[in-house]
C-alpha cells in the first residue's frame, strides 16, 4: 500500500473519539489523560483539546510544552489491525473566548456545562512535528 498522506490520516482520524495526551510532570515523569478527539475538525497538523487550568495536564504544558499524543481506531475489515497513531508536537495553552468559540461543538457541553464561558476554561492546542501511523502491516511516517 502507498505510504498514507496527511489528507489520509485526518479522514481516519476523524472516526476516532478519544486520544491520550502525554505530558512531562515537573518531576521528568510522565503523565498521560484520555482527551476527546474533535472529529468534526479537519486534521491539519494540529489538534485542539479543551480542560480546566487547574488540570495537571494544564500545569505540565505550562513547565514543558514537549508533548505526545496517541490515537488507535477500530479493526479494519474482517477483524484486521487497528490503525495506531503516534503524535510528536507542541502544545500551547491558549485563554481567547474567540478561539474557544471556533472549536466548540455542543458535546463539549457535557463536560463544561457554561459553554465558552466556563470559569477556568483552557483550550490545548497541540501542534505536531511528527506524526508515525501503524495501519496492519503498513507503516509510515509525516513530518510537518
Amino acid at each position: 500500500m502507498a505510504e498514507m498522506t496527511l489528507e489520509d490520516l485526518s479522514k481516519k482520524m476523524a472516526k476516532i473519539d478519544f486520544g491520550m495526551l502525554s505530558t512531562r510532570t515537573e518531576g521528568g515523569a510522565i503523565a498521560s489523560r484520555p482527551m476527546s478527539n474533535n472529529g468534526e475538525v479537519e486534521y491539519r497538523g494540529d489538534s485542539f483539546f479543551f480542560a480546566y487550568d487547574t488540570a495537571r495536564s494544564v500545569t505540565d504544558i505550562a513547565g514543558d510544552p514537549r508533548v505526545g499524543l496517541s490515537f488507535t481506531g477500530a479493526a479494519g475489515l474482517l477483524g484486521g489491525p487497528p490503525l495506531f497513531i503516534a503524535v510528536e508536537g507542541e502544545a500551547a495553552l491558549i485563554r481567547d473566548k474567540a478561539q474557544f468559540a471556533e472549536r466548540w461543538t455542543k458535546d463539549l457541553d457535557r463536560w463544561f456545562e457554561q459553554g465558552i464561558d466556563t470559569p477556568g476554561l483552557v483550550m490545548i492546542r497541540v501542534h505536531a512535528s511528527r506524526l508515525h501511523y501503524w495501519n496492519g502491516s503498513d507503516e509510515g511516517e509525516i513530518t510537518l
